[in-house]
């Protein structure tokens, strides 16, 4: 009979996450960060660019409001004199072309009075973007989706954890600035109940002040929200963007390849090089041994190097196997353990021996060029 010790065991098996490699725990790979920016997916906070922007715009206003308000003035008394003038030429009524030629003027104008406010906030909200995300474009993004337009998907979407976490963030937002603005309009109370009594060009200066000052405290407080929020972006997309180990391990042999498979690459590889090296051996001139452990082929081809070179070397069994060889072929065999045990160590196959070696490995082969004269 299960006790009860072990059904409440078996029954917390069916809560158990995946096996090994099912979690997300590692850090995503540069090549999966790479894939999401090309696919439009980065770290970015909107709420911080529209606090720059809103900044920018409030500091660029505070800035240019003389030459904005002394503009409009100049402006007004432009068009009011020119409407005067038009309609006196014509009787007392102005015409449909002149009104529209008039007020395209305006239109004009005013394009050129506010923009360097506009261009000033367009320009900062750009380089918000571009500091967070660096530049790399992509139309990526904009590509149509079924997953955009399925009802099943963005029903999923609206009620998801984000979602949630977006509505918070309005909510705070909201609460934050409201309270803002507030304290900022009851401190003012007294100045704006005083407006009656001013010129409208004081009272207007008044106001434009007034909502001015307003406006860069709350895009202060605005860019903090910002800057926080940019910092859960951040840790969010890193979340997001997590691999499990399988998934890494996948990526890592696709962009590699199958260990199992370069393995035995390397070694017909290896295979290859030791049937090119054995079909070298009989045309070696001396083959230096241990005599059991090492076996190194020396050929001396004034056309190849200035100096003797290794032909062909093996340990153990390989150089069994070249020692037969080399008899097979009527290759002298000279035993020297010491010199066998250097050139096999510290001279790569197919390259010239060291200089330290010259006269050990030339008296060698002087003796074998003389006994075959004889």
């Amino acid at each position: 009979m299960i006790s009860r010790n072990e059904l409440l065991r078996l029954n917390l098996q069916l809560f158990a996450k995946e096996g090994p490699g099912g979690e997300k725990t590692e850090p995503a790979t540069e090549k999966k960060l790479t894939d999401a920016r090309k696919e439009g997916q980065v770290a970015k906070s909107r709420e911080l660019g529209q606090a720059l922007a809103l900044l920018g715009f409030f500091v660029v206003l505070k800035i240019w409001i003389g030459s904005i308000g002394h503009n409009l003035l100049t402006g007004f008394r432009a068009n009011y004199g020119l409407m005067k003038e038009i309609t006196t030429l014509v009787g007392g009524q102005i015409s449909i072309k002149d009104f529209t030629r008039l007020l395209n003027a305006n239109i004009i104008r005013m394009a050129l009075i506010v923009a360097p406010v506009f261009a000033a906030a367009v320009l900062i909200a750009v380089v918000s973007d571009v500091w967070q995300v660096k530049w790399q474009p992509t139309s990526k993004p904009l590509r149509p989706k079924f997953s955009k337009i399925n009802p099943i998907s963005g029903f999923k979407r609206i009620f998801s954890k984000d979602k949630l976490v977006e509505l918070v963030k309005s909510l705070a937002k909201i609460l934050i600035l409201g309270y803002m603005a507030y304290s900022t309009i009851k401190d003012e109370f007294g100045i704006l109940f005083s407006l009656y009594d001013l010129e409208l060009i004081d009272a207007v200066k008044t106001v434009g002040n007034v909502a001015i000052n307003l406006g860069l405290k709350i895009s202060a407080v605005y860019i903090v929200i910002g800057f926080i929020d940019y910092g859960y972006q951040k840790w969010k997309f890193a979340e997001d963007m997590k691999m499990t180990k399988q998934e890494v391990k996948d990526e890592w042999k696709n962009a590699e390849g199958d260990p199992a498979i370069k393995g035995r690459q390397r070694q017909r590889m290896m295979e290859a090089s030791r049937r090119r090296m054995m079909q070298a051996v009989p045309s070696a001139d001396v083959v230096i041994t241990n005599p059991t452990h090492f076996a190194v082929a020396i050929k001396y081809d004034v056309t190849v190097f200035d100096a003797p070179y290794v032909l062909a070397k093996g340990e153990d069994f390989l150089a069994a196997r070249i020692k037969d060889r080399a008899a097979e072929a009527g290759v002298t065999i000279v035993e020297n353990k010491p010199l066998a045990r250097m050139l096999y160590y510290n001279v790569d196959l197919g390259s010239p021996i060291p200089p330290e070696l010259y006269q050990t490995v030339a008296e060698i082969l002087a003796a074998i060029y003389n006994a075959r004269a004889v």
